[in-house]
Parts: structure tokens; C-alpha cells; sequence
């Protein structure tokens, strides 16, 4: 008798993260611009651990406790009180090896701790930086998986929604997957993937737009890309770490 396959289903934001059962499942915090494509990138280039807090006031208190460094930002810029922002360009290896960064972003790491707190444990994060690196962890683990996109302030966004639908294009024979959510992702992809950039600029996305108005076109670029830093972050105790699975 054929094995089950495991189910697979995209939540495209976190207002809606309540409809899905994320105990069992491995869930994928997806903010393409700009958490996870720079918590991919500060573990690739040697950072010891990320500590994903949800908020500047925790930021700076643990920061402080552990001799960390307090990074994060509100609404596209460096929070006040903070020493770094949300740009994968800010932490090279000279900079970023060896040392545990303090993290807290509009979007992303807020969706992580209601995913902990909805008893998610098996929590990963997802960037077109690490792509290959997430499929090849959805399909060693087999199990049930939730890709969860941290959207913006709770509305739908076109770029976690594209990257959902790279994953799935790429390992969904593994998976049953009955979910719209999912096939509207794919079918987006499909659609932009030839040159997510001009997609995200032709659509004018609302993060294409709130980015490029800063000057940060080459984040957005930068973070479009994929397997710059082809690392899985893994969740544990507190941290994401680079795991080795």
C-alpha cells in the first residue's frame, strides 16, 4: 500500500494563521523583504545565532543582558533605539561572525512567535536566499507543512506569496496539496519567475513601492534572488540556529 503523502498548505497571512493546525506541521516563516532573507544571510556569513524577538523593547533588553547586537526595524526603517536595520547588506562576515544578533521586524518575527504560541515546534525560516535549502528540509522531514507568510501588517503581499509559490512548484509531487492558497501561489510564480523583479515593479507591489521610496532597490533585488546564502535556520530554545539536517 502507497504511503501517504504529507499535506502541504499556504497561509498567506497571519490574520489567517488561526485555520491551520500548525503542531504537527513544519512551519515556514516567509518576510522575503526583509527578515528572513537577512536572518539567511547573517548565518550564512558565520553569525552564531539569531534571537527573534517581537518587540524594540525586548530587542534592546536582551541585547543588553547577552552583549548582542539589536537589530530590527518598524515600517521599512531602523527602529529608534536600535543599532542595525533589516538589510541582508548590513552583516557581512567581518562584521557578523561569531556573534549572536537580537532581531525584531514589523512583520516577520512577530508571525513567529504566534506560530510558537499556536504550538508550532518545528519552526524553519524561508528566503528565495535559502530556497533550495528549504525544499530540500520540507522533503527530508516529511511531514506536514504549513508555509506561513508574514505578509505586511496582515495583508497579503505579492513577494512571500511568490516565494510560497517556488516552494511548492518545486516539491509538490512529494505533497497532497489542497489548498487555493497554494495553487493562487504557484500560478504567480509561474507568472513572475522569469524576472521577480520587474513582476514585483510591474505590479507595483506595495513593498516594491515602500522600499524603493528609501532608496533600497538593490535589497529588494538583492533579496529576489536566490541561494545567495544557502543555510537552513532552524528554531530552537529560543534561537534560530544553522541547522545541519
Amino acid at each position: 500500500m502507497e504511503k501517504q503523502k504529507p499535506t502541504l498548505y499556504t497561509c498567506l497571512s497571519p490574520s489567517l494563521l488561526h485555520l491551520y493546525d500548525v503542531s504537527p506541521a513544519v512551519v515556514v516563516i516567509i518576510d522575503i523583504l526583509r527578515a528572513t532573507s537577512t536572518i539567511a544571510t547573517a548565518l550564512h556569513n558565520g553569525a552564531k545565532a539569531i534571537i527573534p524577538v517581537d518587540s524594540v523593547a525586548e530587542c534592546i533588553r536582551i541585547g543588553k543582558q547577552i552583549e548582542a547586537i539589536t537589530a530590527g526595524e518598524r515600517d521599512g526603517k531602523i527602529a529608534e533605539g536600535l543599532e542595525y536595520g533589516n538589510s541582508p547588506f548590513e552583516y557581512p562576515p567581518a562584521f557578523i561572525e561569531g556573534k549572536t544578533l537580537v532581531l525584531t521586524t514589523t512583520n516577520g518575527t512577530k508571525l513567529l512567535h504566534m506560530a510558537l504560541d499556536k504550538g508550532a515546534e518545528h519552526i524553519i525560516t524561508g528566503a528565495f536566499a535559502n530556497l533550495d535549502a528549504v525544499c530540500d528540509h520540507l522533503l527530508a522531514a516529511d511531514k506536514p507543512v504549513i508555509l506561513a507568510c508574514a505578509a505586511w501588517k496582515d495583508r497579503v503581499n505579492i513577494e512571500d506569496t511568490l516565494f510560497a509559490g517556488a516552494v511548492i512548484h518545486a516539491i509538490k509531487s512529494h505533497f497532497n496539496i489542497n489548498c487555493d492558497a497554494s495553487q493562487l501561489a504557484e500560478t504567480m510564480y509561474m507568472d513572475a519567475k522569469d524576472d521577480l523583479y520587474e513582476f514585483m515593479k510591474l505590479k507595483q507591489a506595495s513593498h516594491y513601492i515602500r522600499l524603493t521610496s528609501f532608496g533600497l532597490e538593490a535589497d529588494i533585488r538583492h533579496c529576489l534572488t536566490s541561494n545567495t546564502a544557502p543555510v537552513m535556520p532552524l528554531y530552537e530554545n529560543g534561537k534560530l540556529i544553522k541547522s545541519i539536517i
